[in-house]
């Protein structure tokens, strides 16, 4: 007896042939059969199929007296499914002859498959809104020829990027994490990106170390749980991670909202002035709603009833017309300068006395207007701090010279080699770049015409290129405590220092090495002894380990 396989098998490729040469035939006589199948079955339809469409138990020996008529017009009651019991060509319908000619399943399955494209690594959930920056002071042209800075009142649009470092996509917003503070200028010379935080300093000062970093603050590769033990042996490896560290965990580590948190680029820069004069240059966003945050509890609970409350906060805020304003400010020396300090200007994990650098004021951002749609100017919106106007350029930073490098190609790998060219990434005035063609995405219409090689003289004038040397700075000294101290002790509060200590001490519970906890320990207490007696004391009083 043949088999209901070598059945099937003996007749699918004639059978195939015929549904795409005949067409509309067979496909007219399928959509019947399927609006038929659809409506409910009465009779014998009854017996053959349950609600699920599966054989009746009641219903075998009729459907072994009875013929079944299949699609073709041929009768033959031995044509069931061994993985469904249906009737073998009940599958002809959207999930295979037809399914491969209707074309709008097709595209529409294919197009769900592929909707969603690689998170960021790092600052994965974030919330953004678009808006306006504002001239309220051009005394920093005397430092910069950068020409949105070149008119009191003068407004450049604006789209800012919130978001947390460590967390996925999905993850609470109240988690106790650096803030990533990320604006855009659409200038008339280009984009200008200021990619940075909400703390004045970061974690490290050399860009080799960013990776493992990130890896200690992300899941364990084992368990995909977060790990106390990585979290903390990075930074007894590293006590220049610390200044940071304890930012993080005092009383400012968990913003109440976006609107409600300062901003860091972070970074120096170079300046250049129109008699082609630098200065280095740090840039802050000062809040003008004030600063409000959480403690650990209420941010816990929030985390539990809200996990989307940042995200929220901005939107609803903005739809309110409560727009929030960030004043930006900026710190600024000579190179000479630059040279007598007793730190190293150009370390991401320092910050300069505002004492002897104060904050000149530049203008104001206001954000007034939420994104359309989140995945095409949110996740597709891709920042770099390589994204220079004329006038701003890179120091030695090393930090900022390793980012130059990461976010592009970050941006690469996300969003394809025309990232740039998505609408929420272009430039404020048409872009041509030659050399830059083809690649997933290109539209061809930035350069229609132009040859794709440089230099050319020709089909179109280019700006010459400014060459500026990123020169060296050298500086032996490294006093990884100095600052971290003096935070600690001129800085917080007395009632800070016990919050400190307490937050401090509810994570590192969590460790289970002791000889982590052991070299910790010891960095705080080249830190002030009480920061370390502290620490020790609340450990002691810390639920055993689970």
């Amino acid at each position: 007896m043949t088999s209901p396989y070598s059945f099937v098998m003996s007749t699918w490729w004639p059978f195939a042939c015929v549904v795409l040469l005949a067409g509309h035939g067979c496909l007219t006589q399928i959509s019947d059969r399927d609006e038929t199948w659809a409506e409910e079955p009465t009779g014998k339809e009854q017996a053959y199929f349950n609600i699920s469409g599966t054989p009746n138990e009641s219903g075998a020996d009729i459907a072994a007296e009875e013929k079944l008529t299949n699609l073709t017009g041929s009768e033959d009651p031995k044509r069931f499914d061994e993985n469904t019991r249906n009737p073998s060509l009940a599958s002809m319908t959207s999930s295979s002859v037809s399914g491969l000619v209707d074309t709008t399943y097709l595209e529409e399955t294919a197009h769900f498959n592929r909707e969603r494209i690689p998170e960021r690594v790092v600052h994965a959930k974030g919330v953004a809104a678009f808006g306006i920056f504002e001239v309220t002071n051009t005394e920093i042209m005397k430092y910069t020829k950068a020409t949105l800075f070149n008119r009191k009142g003068r407004r450049t649009p604006v789209v800012a990027r919130f978001s947390n470092v460590a967390g996925e996509s999905g993850s609470a917003d109240t988690v106790r994490d650096v803030r990533g503070f990320a604006v855009k200028f659409y200038t008339d010379s280009g984009n200008w990106d200021i990619v940075g935080n909400n703390l004045p300093v970061f974690f490290i000062s050399d860009p080799i170390n960013f990776t493992p970093f990130i890896h200690s603050q992300k899941r364990n590769p084992q368990t995909h749980l977060r790990d106390p033990n990585a979290f903390w042996d990075f930074v007894a490896l590293l006590p220049e991670s610390l200044h940071t560290m304890l930012m993080l965990f005092s009383e400012r580590g968990i913003p109440s909202s976006v609107r409600e948190m300062h901003g860091f680029g972070v970074n120096t820069f170079k300046l250049i002035n129109a008699r082609g004069e630098a200065f280095y240059a740090k840039f802050h966003w000062v809040c003008d709603q004030g600063i409000r945050t959480l403690d650990q509890a209420t941010a816990n609970k929030l985390a539990g009833a809200d996990p989307d409350y940042a995200l929220r906060d901005l939107i609803v805020n903005i739809a309110k017309g409560n727009y929030p304003s960030w004043t930006l400010k900026f710190q600024v020396m000579s190179l000479q300068e630059a040279l007598k300090v007793k730190f190293n200007v150009l370390d991401a994990t320092k910050t300069w006395p505002h004492g002897q650098f104060p904050l000149i004021e530049i203008g104001r951002m206001t954000l007034n207007r939420n994104v359309d749609n989140y995945f095409a100017q949110v996740e597709q919106l891709a920042f770099a701090p390589a994204n220079m106007v004329p006038g701003i350029e890179p120091s030695p930073d090393k930090m900022l010279l390793g980012r130059m490098i990461s976010y592009p190609d970050a941006q690469r790998y996300r969003l394809g080699v025309n990232y740039a060219d998505i609408p929420v990434n272009r430039f404020a005035r048409p872009a041509v770049t030659p050399t830059h063609c083809d690649g997933i995405t290109y539209t061809g219409n930035a350069h229609c015409g132009n040859p794709n090689y440089l230099p050319m003289k020709y089909n179109g004038q280019f700006l010459d290129h400014e060459q500026h040397m990123q020169g060296r700075f050298n500086f032996t000294q490294d006093d990884i405590f100095s600052q971290p101290r003096a935070l600690y002790t001129k800085v917080l509060s007395d009632h800070s220092k016990r919050t400190l200590a307490k937050n401090i001490a509810d994570h590192m519970a969590q460790v289970t090495r002791k000889e982590i906890v052991a070299r910790v320990l010891t960095h705080f207490g080249h830190i002030d002894q009480r920061l370390r007696r502290d620490v020790e004391n609340c450990l002691s009083k810390a639920p055993p380990k689970s």
